[in-house]
């Protein structure tokens, strides 16, 4: 007999697993998430949430210990948000923040699959200066306003 192969729900999970998890879990928080983010300072973020009040979440996502173990720009995020989460698939080793010294007080914990997500661990909260929050609240809903109308027309060129 042939091996049955792999449904969706067996597959290992991708960081698009995880960010599909991890934006239902913001939502439920009332932060609206948008992925892939680029930075002022040339770095990107795997998902940059806002809330109503404007308080800004920004997401890495790791799925593999190499990546997490090669990361060392993780710090260069902290200045643009008031909270900031690791997410991981389940399963992950998460014992690794802390041996790594990837986790003090200043980050969260987050833990996905593709349909859902739970905190482990909330971070510290390091309010943004109100200069900066209101440059990136601005930057945030233009850069979705402009993926919206890229969405309806494609050959926009502003879109993106």
């Amino acid at each position: 007999m042939a091996a049955r192969p792999l449904t969706d729900d067996a597959a290992p999970l991708t960081a698009a697993d995880v960010a599909r998890g991890t934006s239902r879990l913001l939502l439920r928080h009332d932060l609206v998430a948008m992925p892939e983010v680029p930075l002022p300072n040339g770095r990107r973020a795997d998902l940059m949430a806002v809330c109503s009040r404007g308080t800004i979440v920004i997401v890495e996502i790791k799925v593999s210990r190499a990546d997490l173990l090669g990361d060392g720009k993780w710090p260069d995020y902290l200045d643009y948000c008031d909270r900031f989460y690791w997410a991981v698939p389940g399963g992950f080793d998460l014992s690794l923040f802390e041996r790594e010294g990837l986790c003090d007080g200043a980050c969260g914990l987050i833990v996905a699959d593709r349909y859902d997500a739970a905190i482990v661990r909330e971070p510290a909260v390091r309010p943004l200066a109100a200069a900066r929050r209101k440059a990136e609240v601005l930057r945030f809903g233009r850069r979705a306003a402009r993926r919206l109308l890229g969405a309806g027309d494609p050959d926009c060129e502003s879109a993106g």
